[in-house]
């Protein structure tokens, strides 16, 4: 005889839950709890000309150099004193497995563009803080381009697109504050678009991601980066559960087995 289906199904919805949806990275409830903060950071719904992220909620989070805060970097970039207003933000401790596909989507948004670049950057960070890996940059150059980052280090997550530009019109986004509407150089800012980022988990461990975004040697013509559809494994990222917490989730683990012995005795 088969196990049966309905009980099944609604013990998996139970641990599901217990998992905790609300816990889930979603920004449509403004910042997750347990997520820092340092400088300029928040969510936002469709704004201005920055639109929502495909896969994601009605809001995105975000990262601005508008009121961002002194000697914020990325390390091996620039020296702290180059960095005159930046702004991080990190996840929750979040546990993954070596092979877990992580995914998210970001747009890199610049009234910048001259030769003092801006940037941006996002990394997967190990437990202790350290870095795991550089995912992905972004950097526009009097030249043109803006992801990869113009100058800075080879990034370690798949886009699609590979390679974007900004599209050359005067950002109209909330996050820059002031600077929203405005462009320093003509035809070199402006947004990416949404771009999808992929990166294959190397090593078990638990991690945190962190998005940041720099007001390189000035504190003129801010930039920030918005980023929204994070995912683990296709689920939204999810924190290392509390004590109390997993201890629910053992006991779902053994509703579950309980139905399945009752199941095959059944079938006896």
């Amino acid at each position: 005889m088969k196990i049966p289906m309905r009980p099944l199904a609604a013990a998996v919805a139970i641990l599901l839950g217990m998992a905790g949806s609300s816990h889930a990275q979603v920004f449509d409830g403004g910042l997750p709890s347990g997520w820092q903060c340092t400088g300029d950071c928040g969510t936002a719904p469709e704004d201005g000309n920055i639109t929502l992220a495909s896969g994601g909620g009605q809001r995105y989070g975000w990262v601005s150099t508008a009121n961002g805060a002194a000697g914020v970097l990325l390390p091996g970039v620039s020296a702290p004193a180059d960095s005159f207003a930046g702004s991080t933000l990190r996840s929750h401790l979040f546990t993954a497995q070596a092979g877990d596909a992580l995914r998210f989507a970001f747009n890199y948004v610049t009234t910048d563009g001259g030769d003092f670049s801006d940037y941006a950057w996002v990394r997967l960070l190990n437990g202790d803080g350290s870095q795991a890996a550089l995912l992905a940059t972004a950097r526009t150059s009097p030249g043109g381009g803006a992801v990869p980052g113009f100058g800075m280090p080879a990034g370690a997550a798949t886009l699609d697109p590979p390679f974007s530009g900004v599209e050359g019109l005067a950002p109209t986004w909330s996050p820059l504050g002031d600077d929203s509407g405005t462009c320093y150089i003509p035809d070199n800012c402006g947004q990416t678009g949404w771009i999808g980022a992929a990166y294959t988990i190397a090593a078990a461990g638990e991690y945190t991601l962190e998005f940041g975004v720099v007001n390189w040697v000035d504190r003129g013509a801010d930039t920030g980066l918005a980023f929204d559809a994070i995912t683990l494994d296709g689920v939204p990222l999810a924190p290392v559960p509390e004590p109390g917490r997993l201890g629910m989730l053992m006991t779902g683990a053994l509703l579950l087995a309980l139905i399945r012995r009752a199941g095959r005795r059944r079938g006896d």
